[in-house]
């Protein structure tokens, strides 16, 4: 569902990986297809993302495209996953202004797909957290 005055990457931009809705439906899981193609936020503390703790690589659940390290993840206390920095070219940002606020929605650059959006309150070197999706996400460990 979206909601008045939103905006998406997805409703003005075109990405490499393109699929049409039934295909995406089809290649996702069902909190996948939600977070990725719908926008949706999963419930704080039920990604099992939040507490991988391994070396590797976190990528796009849509594309497979490498999204963040490990080693740039932190404890953020948010329930979910959180990154201060993410790899070069994997992410795009787009203004958010559904629930009646603006934020800084975060997107896969390869796909399009949401993954959660970024905060001004993180911790150094970038002071930025990237507060992710786990169902947008899968894990690859080194």
């Amino acid at each position: 569902m979206r909601l008045f005055g939103s905006s998406h990457a997805t409703d003005t931009e075109t990405f490499p990986v393109s699929h049409t809705d039934d295909e995406w439906r089809a290649k996702l899981s069902p909190a996948a297809y939600q977070v990725l193609r719908k926008h949706g936020t999963e419930r704080a503390g039920t990604s099992p993302l939040n507490a991988e703790k391994r070396h590797g690589t976190f990528m796009c659940a849509g594309c497979g495209q490498e999204l963040f390290g490990s080693d740039t993840k932190f404890e953020s206390g948010t329930g979910w996953p959180s990154f201060y920095r993410p790899l070069e070219g994997a992410v795009g940002t787009t203004e958010d202004r559904s629930f009646f606020m603006t934020r800084t929605e975060v997107h896969c650059s390869k796909c399009g797909g949401h993954l959660g959006h970024v905060f001004p309150d993180g911790p150094q070197p970038t002071g930025e957290r990237y507060c992710m999706n786990g169902a947008a996400m899968s894990f690859m460990p080194d």
